[in-house]
């Protein structure tokens, strides 16, 4: 009985449609995973350079970004529901296609950069409304439980994923591959048509567009608690996540081979699996209700554990810290998530999940540029130490500063 106390909430799965959203989630989790890995190596495999890859890799950010602010707009106009319905469509589709282009050898760099494109917009129109979607399924009580499923679900996507896709691209080819995507994601589209609709709340007559987003942007603007929330998990990610550091690291700290190796697997693993592992065992966690306190607990424990990974020379107690703060970027993730959909309304709740996943997949890609740099500069262990430490001291500044922040807590 102790043990279930600790280990994963698992309340939110006893309402259907929840649970029928998080499995199309699952669903959709492996699925992006293994598109994720098929498509850098078809692009290496048709140009045969590493910079055309990283080029891939932005091509998908641009419109995830545009359309994950647009998206959130469009949510709080539409039902949610068939905003979903058609986004998956469009990204099976778009897997389809992978799988065609693919199966031709066509070998076309535009083309499968076209396709990559246009996933991304799917998938960013997509993630706004099913993040808005959570509190019409569930209680409020339940917010962080099910923000804790939602987010081990993802991190078991971003272990089994890349897993599959190594064992599968030799066995299998990359055409079934994407096949394989496009039909779970039928499957995915499946479930969530049967949600119940998810109406407009609000205001009628309301637009998506340019304005929509600004008015978002202004709606945060007025609200410290959900500025903060978004503040503080960009302070942790562009100063506090090394892993453009990793491959040097690895060579250099840690003694391993210049083309990977052992030490670098470790080093790249250790922060999803501490993830994973803070999710399998938040029961007690989620039940917390001082939700701003507990943002700002997590990530400053999640720079403090990075600082120290900068003091070691030893792989195994850099992974454990790297673990450690694996677990506490769940923690944070989880309160943030919950503040986000309970502080703001549900005709905002769309844009604020937008702006969200904005802030998720931009500020890791932004921490690579500025640790790229600072570790060119100052080395890596001086980089990733310097890092965590600023992330320790701004979060203690935003502590003093934002009152109502710290002192927010979760509605009963």
């Amino acid at each position: 009985m102790a043990l279930r106390g600790v280990l994963l909430d698992t309340t939110p799965l006893r309402v259907p449609a929840y649970r029928r959203l998080l499995t199309s989630s699952a669903v959709s989790a492996v699925g992006s995973q293994l598109t994720a890995v098929a498509v850098p190596f078809e692009v290496f495999r048709i140009t045969g350079s590493s910079t055309w890859v990283g080029v891939a890799s932005a091509a998908g950010l641009v419109p995830l970004v545009v359309f994950s602010l647009w998206g959130g707009s469009v949510a709080d106009v539409v039902d949610r529901r068939r905003l979903m319905a058609v986004s998956v469509a469009g990204i099976a589709a778009s897997s389809a296609l992978l799988a065609l282009h693919a199966g031709l050898g066509v070998e076309s760099l535009a083309v499968l950069l076209g396709l990559v494109v246009v996933q991304q917009a799917f998938f960013g129109l997509y993630a706004p409304a099913r993040g808005a979607a959570v509190p019409r399924l569930v209680p409020a009580r339940q917010l962080p439980a099910a923000m804790a499923l939602s987010t081990t679900v993802f991190g078991v996507g971003a272990v089994a994923g890349p897993l599959l896709a190594g064992a599968l691209i030799p066995l299998v080819g990359l055409p079934l591959l994407y096949l394989v995507d496009a039909l779970g994601l039928l499957a995915a589209l499946a479930l969530v048509l049967r949600l119940p609709a998810m109406p407009v709340t609000g205001e009628p007559g309301r637009r998506a567009g340019a304005g929509s987003v600004l008015e978002g942007l202004r709606y945060i603007g007025t609200r410290q608690v959900l500025l903060v929330s978004f503040l503080a998990d960009v302070l942790a990610m562009v100063l506090g996540m090394p892993r453009a550091l990793f491959p040097e690291m690895a060579r250099e700290v840690y003694g391993g081979p210049a083309g990977g190796g052992l030490a670098l697997g470790v080093l790249y693993a250790a922060i999803p699996v501490g993830s994973l592992l803070g999710g399998l065992f938040s029961g007690r966690v989620v039940r917390m209700r001082h939700h701003g306190a507990l943002v700002l607990a997590s990530v400053a424990l999640w720079g403090a554990a990075v600082a120290a990974v900068g003091l070691t020379t030893s792989l195994w107690v850099a992974a454990v810290l790297l673990a450690v703060a694996g677990a506490a970027d769940l923690g944070s993730m989880v309160f943030r998530g919950a503040i986000l959909q309970t502080a703001a309304t549900d005709e905002m709740r769309g844009r604020m999940q937008g702006v969200f996943t904005v802030v998720v997949v931009g500020g890791p890609r932004l921490a690579d540029l500025v640790h790229g740099a600072a570790g060119d500069l100052l080395g890596a262990r001086a980089a990733v130490g310097l890092g965590g430490l600023l992330v320790v001291v701004a979060t203690g500044a935003l502590a003093l500063r934002a009152r109502e922040f710290r002192r927010y807590t979760a509605p009963a």
